[in-house]
């Protein structure tokens, strides 16, 4: 009987490349622009969701008005402060050399990211990845985003796989919920700031510190050539 082959779906922020708390800054920029007082750990906590569904939930903690105009002049005014600091952003210890070690055993690997282009594209040419080559999907190719399953199943019809014999990995409780909603085997990484506990309990059926761990425990996940 075959081996059945397992494939991979990535995240990007916080499981690829260290951007995260970049996104946390450049949220505050916006938020500050527009005189809206948030806490940095509570910009932290909805960094890997749906942007439009990050700044609904972030205006009604804050009790302020969501209108359309204001979600998009937030979205706008955040993507304009971390294009600024992408090109510093660097990969994650040990993410090439997992994509190379995928790529040179033949096992299928995507992306899938609930930002835009226009924020993602900077920092996955810094991981030397080439959307031309390798699946990517963004926020701008979906209906909804995480923690919605649609990046996801997107990204395992671009590679032609079955998403129930797929490893979605991720750094976020927002990434486990997806995979979790799309059938797929969700794998936590620490690298995002998020802890085992709640990566295990939003779906997580291992956690590894960042693509180095995971690239170390690969045979674990069945990520053998």
């Amino acid at each position: 009987m075959p081996r059945l082959q397992t494939s991979f779906l990535f995240d990007l922020d916080g499981t690829l490349v260290d951007s995260v708390y970049e996104h946390v800054l450049a949220w505050r920029d916006a938020l500050d622009q527009e005189g809206i007082e948030l806490s940095v750990w509570r910009i932290h906590r909805k960094i890997g969701m749906s942007g439009g569904l990050f700044t609904n939930m972030l205006l009604r903690e804050t009790g302020l008005d969501i209108s359309d105009e204001r979600v998009q002049r937030l979205r706008r005014r955040h993507a304009e402060a971390y294009t600024k600091r992408a090109a510093k952003i660097p990969p994650l210890p040990g993410a090439r050399e997992l994509l190379a070690y995928l790529t040179e055993a033949g096992i299928p690997w995507a992306i899938a990211t609930s930002g835009r282009m226009e924020t993602a594209g900077p920092v996955i040419a810094n991981l030397g990845v080439d959307p031309a080559k390798v699946p990517v999907v963004t926020r701008d190719q979906v209906k909804y985003a995480k923690p919605d399953p649609d990046l996801f199943l997107a990204a395992a019809e671009r590679l032609g796989v079955d998403i129930e014999h797929a490893c979605v990995v991720g750094d976020s409780i927002w990434d486990m919920l997806a995979a979790r909603r799309a059938r797929g085997l969700g794998i936590g990484l620490l690298s995002g700031g998020y802890g085992e506990e709640e990566l295990v309990r939003s779906g997580a059926y291992r956690v590894y510190e960042d693509p180095a761990d995971l690239l170390y425990h690969i045979d674990e996940v069945g990520g053998r050539r």
